[in-house]
C-alpha cells in the first residue's frame, strides 16, 4: 500500500513538471525540477487557493459545455449522518473539517440528496481532479473504439504509437496499458532523483516527437505483459496520446463532443497540457462538483446521450469497471483506469482527496473534492470509506 501511495504522489510530480515547464519556462532543468517539486509541498493556503484555479498555474485546454444541461433536481435529504470511523463518530461537518473537504455531493436516482461546500469553494467553481482524470481518459479511448478510430483494446500500442517500436512496449496491447499490466519497468519513487517519475518530461524529445513517447520508449521490460500490476501515470499519458493520434483531435475537443455534450455538463472544464500542448491523460482535469456527479450518472446510465446511444462499445462499461488485477490497496482491483470492488461499486480516485464513487445497484454517486494536508491517503482513506458506508446505509433506509 505504501508503494501505491508513493506511486500516485510521484505521478503528480511528473505532471507538475510538464505544467511548470510550459507555464514558467526556465533557463536550466534544475530550476524546473525545483519548481515542480514545490507543487507536492504547497502549504495548506496554497492548495486551497490553487486547486480551484489550476489554470492560473498551468497552461490548459478548455472542455466546452453544450446547450443541453442534465437537470439535478433536489431529492429527499439523507438526514443526519453518523460516520463511524474507528473509535470516533463524526458528523458531515466534522468530516469536512477533518478532511479539508471543499465539496461533497450525493446523487441518487438523478436527484441531489446532499450538497455541501467549504474552503471558499462553491457551485460555480471548478476543482482539480488529479488522477480522477484517468477514468475520463479511459472513457475517451472507449469512444474512439466505438467511433472506429481504434479497432480494439487488443491492438498493439505500437500500431498507434510507432515511436515505441523496438522498446519495452513491443508486443504490449492497449488493454495492458489500460490495466497497468504492461510489464514495463517503472519507478515512481518521488524521493529518488533518478526515478522515472523524477525525470519524466525532463528528457528533451527529438523535433516533432511526443515527450511521453520519448521517455517511455527508454524503459526496459521487467515482466511478461499482463502478469504484473504496477501503477504508472506515464501509461495513462500514453492512453491520451493514443486517442489524440488516432482521432486527430485534442482530448479537450473530443471530451467536449463525446462526454460534455451527451452527459449534459453544465460548465466548461479545463485540462492541463504538457510542454507540447498535449493534454496530460493521467491528471489535472478541473471540473465543477455537479459535473463530476453527472459523470457518475453518465456511467450508471451506460454512457448514453439524450439520443439513447452510448458513446462506448457494447460491454465496455462492465469490462472497464468490474474485476481486474488485485492491487493490494484498500480492497481494490484495477479495471480500465477505474478502481473496482467485489461489491460492484467502482471509483475514480485522485491524490489530495479527490473521488467519484459510483454504486450502480443503488443508482448512487458520491463526489468528494478535498485539499488534504498530504497527497497520501494514510489515515484519511478509512474515514472516507466510513462516510461512503454511512451514505449507502442512509440511502438503503430511505428507499
Amino acid at each position: 500500500m505504501r508503494n501505491l501511495r508513493i506511486s500516485v504522489l510521484a505521478g503528480t510530480l511528473a505532471l507538475a513538471v510538464a505544467g511548470l515547464a510550459q507555464a514558467e519556462p526556465a533557463a536550466d532543468q534544475k530550476t524546473k525540477t525545483f519548481q515542480a517539486a514545490q507543487v507536492l509541498f504547497w502549504n495548506q493556503a496554497q492548495k486551497e487557493a490553487y486547486f480551484p484555479h489550476m489554470e492560473d498555474q498551468f497552461d490548459v485546454h478548455t472542455v466546452k459545455a453544450g446547450s443541453h444541461v442534465t437537470p439535478l433536481p433536489d431529492g429527499a435529504p439523507l438526514g443526519e449522518l453518523k460516520i463511524k470511523a474507528g473509535d470516533k463518530t463524526l458528523s458531515v461537518d466534522d468530516f469536512m473539517a477533518e478532511q479539508k473537504t471543499a465539496g461533497l455531493l450525493v446523487i441518487q436516482d438523478g436527484k441531489v440528496r446532499l450538497e455541501k461546500y467549504g474552503l471558499g469553494y462553491g457551485p460555480k467553481g471548478r476543482w482539480t481532479s488529479f488522477s480522477v482524470a484517468k477514468s475520463f481518459s479511459s472513457t475517451l479511448l472507449g469512444a474512439a473504439i466505438k467511433d472506429g478510430y481504434i479497432k480494439s483494446v487488443d491492438d498493439l500500442v505500437t500500431t498507434y504509437l510507432p515511436g515505441l517500436k523496438g522498446s519495452g512496449y513491443d508486443g504490449v496491447t492497449i488493454r495492458q496499458i489500460l490495466t497497468m499490466t504492461s510489464g514495463v519497468r517503472w519507478n515512481e519513487d518521488y524521493s529518488d532523483a533518478n526515478s522515472d517519475v523524477a525525470r519524466f518530461f525532463m528528457v528533451k524529445p527529438a523535433p516533432g516527437e511526443d515527450p511521453t513517447v520519448a521517455y517511455m520508449k527508454t524503459l526496459p521490460r521487467e515482466a511478461a505483459p499482463g502478469t504484473k500490476w504496477v501503477y504508472k501515470t506515464g501509461e495513462t499519458n500514453l492512453i491520451g496520446v493514443i486517442v489524440t493520434a488516432a482521432t486527430h483531435r485534442t482530448l479537450a475537443d473530443y471530451l467536449t463532443e463525446k462526454v460534455w455534450g451527451p452527459a449534459g455538463m453544465e460548465q466548461d472544464a479545463v485540462w492541463m497540457v504538457d510542454p507540447r500542448g498535449q493534454e496530460v491523460g493521467g491528471c489535472c482535469l478541473s471540473v465543477s462538483l455537479r459535473d463530476y456527479g453527472r459523470m457518475g450518472m453518465f456511467m450508471i446510465g451506460g454512457a448514453k446521450g439524450p439520443d439513447g446511444k452510448s458513446i462506448v462499445p457494447e460491454g465496455w462499461i462492465p469490462a472497464a469497471t468490474r474485476g481486474g488485477m488485485d492491487t493490494g490497496w484498500n480492497g481494490y482491483s484495477y479495471g480500465y483506469q477505474w478502481w473496482t470492488r467485489k461489491d460492484g461499486t467502482y471509483d475514480a480516485v485522485g491524490i489530495f482527496g479527490q473521488m467519484i464513487h459510483i454504486d450502480p445497484a443503488r443508482k448512487l454517486v458520491v463526489v468528494i473534492n478535498s485539499a488534504w494536508a498530504t497527497a497520501e491517503s494514510g489515515a484519511h482513506a478509512p474515514v472516507r470509506k466510513a462516510l461512503i458506508d454511512a451514505i449507502s446505509a442512509a440511502a438503503d433506509k430511505a428507499s
